[in-house]
């Protein structure tokens, strides 16, 4: 049983992932990107931004296995099943979980950016520019719901790296400009990540893990 629900959970993903990254992707230009959350543009009012879904670009997808001993979502706590890595041809990553939240099956949190960087092999250190949030009570396109993007200043860093097929850990910290939390403190259970790679359509591709 819990394998099935891993699977179902993992589809999920699959299914919305994509369209949250091409969301993030069609959203106005950020500020320039920075590799430090105090340099991030001031916070202010109007955080929020609602965005049409676009075509899929997505060039990596992984998926990891473990627990969450932190999982906060501006202010409630939560435990996570499943998280996964993406990465589209225009530049963006973003670590996205799927919340165990008994109430909505659809409950998604994405921490997402442009600039990245790997300071050594095992590594990884995204500063985040956006948090996206999608629940069932979304509105939908094509069946799926539309995640709403937020505004938010923070960074995600990952131990471990895709070529070795192993993650240890994944910490993301983002504020957004109302001055709400998000958290995230993931460790893996030590089995291998599943990475799903697809052939680009763009030659220049940014940021990736």
């Amino acid at each position: 049983m819990m394998r099935l629900c891993r699977n179902m959970t993992a589809a999920l993903i699959l299914a919305l992932a994509p369209q949250m990254a091409a969301a993030a992707d069609g959203d106005p230009p950020p500020e320039p990107a920075v590799n430090s959350a105090q340099n991030q543009p001031a916070l202010g009012a109007g955080d929020t931004d609602e965005l049409k879904p676009q075509t899929p670009d997505t060039d990596l997808f992984a998926l990891m296995t473990g627990t969450c001993s932190t999982l906060k979502v501006a202010g409630r706590d939560f435990a996570c099943r499943t998280v996964a890595y993406a990465h589209s041809v225009q530049g963006r990553a973003y670590f996205t979980i799927a919340l165990d939240d008994p109430a909505d099956q659809s409950h998604i949190i994405s921490f997402s950016g442009e600039n990245s960087r790997r300071t050594n092999e095992n590594l990884y250190d995204l500063t985040v520019d956006r948090v996206l949030l999608n629940s069932k009570n979304q509105p939908k396109a094509d069946g799926l719901p539309v995640p709403t993007v937020v505004r938010s200043a923070g960074r995600c860093v990952q131990l471990g790296n895709f070529a070795t097929g192993h993650v240890s850990s994944v910490v993301c910290s983002a504020t957004d400009r109302s001055g709400k939390k998000y958290d995230l403190r993931f460790e893996s259970d030590g089995s291998p990540i599943t990475v799903r790679r697809v052939i680009p359509t763009e030659p220049t591709i940014r940021g990736r893990s």
